[in-house]
């Protein structure tokens, strides 16, 4: 394992800017965000990526913590390892979401490692490891890639395989989006190990197995209408990253507004993201957009979509089960069929990247789950 710091070159930064100042600009279309990101929205956020935004913070916060590289199935992986002050600490590896990064977790990673510093009890307390999944920002692919599709099952290897080097023969798993289809994945394959699963939603989603409704009132029944409305709509990105990722790759590290756009209509998708409500602050979507442009990523952490890996999370009886954000009853006692599910929160985020836009109730929930196990 080798210690990692990131140290991106003054001319990166230049030429980012450089490159943002001297976009061309595509004509806007009639209609609003049902079009695609709207032209001067985009502007606006553009130049204040250009003029304003301060990289070097981000690279400062994040350098403050202590960061590794190792190598592990021929892939790099980078990821955080902040060890808690607490002899009794649990280890919890977290998993990011996708299109995110390691970035979710700088709010989360002082309370849960240091719970005294922030008035917490300190009962519970955690070593923390958050890798970077393969394909994004600082584990990138290597060139040539190797031909061998990355599943969540070989990223759920890879994970226990880094657990296991640094010693830690007992451990928590967190994860939310692609993070949350990695964490029961890991529990159930590395069972002897993980002592519990905690995910922030996915769970208890009907599947059309018979009586599983049975009993869902009015309310619940129209929650799942709406869930099934939002997870089946929106843009149709997925369906194009599964067939066609290299297209676009292209436009990923050639344009940064591509870059940006790209990401922020995801933002906006999955949160309502416009100038009137900004559930995840400018700064950290710019904060993310960087560090996909900076590493030029943006193409391969599309992998879970071109090698099928996108889903919903598994169901494992492995070990016992959490979920942070939970939503309506009947997906509870749906999930409690199908897992050993000890905990059901009811927090609430007001965007689906939730370390980004409420950490505070993922450090609860983390704190919660694991101090029952």
């Amino acid at each position: 394992m080798k210690p990692f710091r990131i140290d991106i070159p003054q001319a990166d930064l230049d030429d980012l800017k450089e490159r943002l100042r001297r976009t061309r600009w595509a004509g806007p279309l009639p209609g609003g965000w049902d079009r695609g990101v709207p032209v001067g929205y985009l502007r606006e956020l553009a130049a204040y990526w250009a003029d304003e935004f301060d990289w070097r913070a981000v690279e400062a916060r994040l350098n403050a913590f202590d960061q590794y590289t190792t190598m592990i199935d021929g892939q790099t992986i980078h990821f955080l390892h902040v060890r808690s002050p607490e002899p009794h600490a649990l280890p919890v590896v977290l998993t990011h979401s996708w299109p995110s990064s390691v970035l979710e977790f700088t709010e989360v990673v002082g309370p849960l490692t240091d719970p005294r510093a922030y008035g917490l009890d300190p009962a519970t307390a955690f070593h923390v490891v958050a890798p970077s999944l393969p394909g994004f920002a600082f584990s990138p692919f290597p060139d040539p890639p190797d031909e061998r599709p990355w599943s969540i099952v070989r990223v759920a290897r890879t994970w226990a395989e880094l657990m296991a080097r640094l010693g830690y023969d007992r451990y928590g798993a967190h994860g939310n989006d692609a993070g949350a289809l990695v964490t029961p994945q890991l529990a159930a394959l590395d069972g002897e190990h993980v002592v519990g699963s905690l995910i922030t939603a996915g769970l208890g989603i009907p599947t059309g197995e018979p009586g599983e409704l049975d009993g869902a009132d009015e309310e619940e029944l129209a929650s799942l209408a709406e869930l099934t409305a939002w997870t089946s709509g929106g843009s149709g990105y997925g369906p194009y990253l599964a067939k066609r990722p290299q297209t676009l790759s292209y436009g990923f590290v050639d344009s940064p507004v591509a870059q940006l756009a790209y990401l922020v209509e995801r933002f906006k998708e999955f949160d309502g993201w416009s100038p009137l409500k900004e559930p995840v602050a400018r700064d950290l979507v710019l904060a993310n957009a960087s560090l996909y442009w900076l590493t030029g990523t943006g193409g391969s952490s599309s992998w879970p979509y071109y090698e099928g890996a996108a889903g919903l999370p598994i169901d494992q009886r492995a070990v016992p089960t959490g979920v942070s954000h939970g939503g309506a009853a009947i997906m509870r006692r749906i999930a409690s069929r199908r897992n050993d599910l000890r905990w059901w929160g009811d927090a609430v985020s007001p965007s689906h990247m939730v370390g980004l836009a409420a950490p505070e109730t993922l450090v609860t929930a983390i704190r919660t789950f694991f101090g029952l196990l």
